[in-house]
């Protein structure tokens, strides 16, 4: 019988522009990359394929569980970027438990969508969710680049392997 390993990434802190907000976020949704596929047909196939042809806008959320006068101001401006950085550790477990810990670090770099006044009910804490523009975007496990996208840049690299090089050297940038 095989080894049996599995991975658990349970819980994370938030830094927006290096500042730690260690406790006030509950939670943050990373971008999801969405490839922009184009329709190809021509004469002579058989039939209809799509084409990557580029990357969709991306989208983050930050849901706080209370007010934080510092953190809401920050979100407040919609020309500044602001770079959010998200810290987890990623956790190995086998038939003997844990087996290893790995740094997982999300960055984003956006500008906020909104401004969000929050809810409130009798006896619930309130709570708010801030959304981004995403322009940039970095995954690294156990300090090892997994994507890293930079749409003002045309950087698109996935495991160290920069995709977008030949296209960047066509176009003369």
């Amino acid at each position: 019988m095989g080894k049996i390993s599995y991975n658990r990434l349970t819980n994370a802190n938030v830094y927006v522009s290096g500042s730690s907000l260690l406790g006030q976020a509950e939670e943050v949704n990373l971008p999801d990359v969405k490839h922009k596929l184009s329709e190809h047909k021509a004469l002579g196939m058989i039939g209809t394929t799509e084409l990557w042809s580029g990357i969709d806008k991306m989208e983050a959320t930050i849901k706080w569980n209370s007010f934080y006068a510092d953190t809401l101001k920050l979100f407040g401006d919609p020309t500044k970027a602001l770079q959010i950085q998200v810290r987890s550790s990623l956790e190995t477990y086998g038939s003997t438990g844990r087996t290893e810990q790995k740094p997982v670090v999300c960055y984003i770099t956006g500008m906020p969508k909104n401004f969000p006044m929050g809810n409130f009910k009798q006896h619930d804490n309130v709570e708010a969710t801030s959304q981004m523009t995403v322009i940039y975007m970095k995954i690294e496990i156990d300090r090892k680049e997994v994507v890293e996208i930079d749409v003002m840049a045309n950087i698109f690299r996935v495991d160290g392997v920069d995709i977008m090089a030949q296209y960047r050297s066509n176009i003369g940038a």
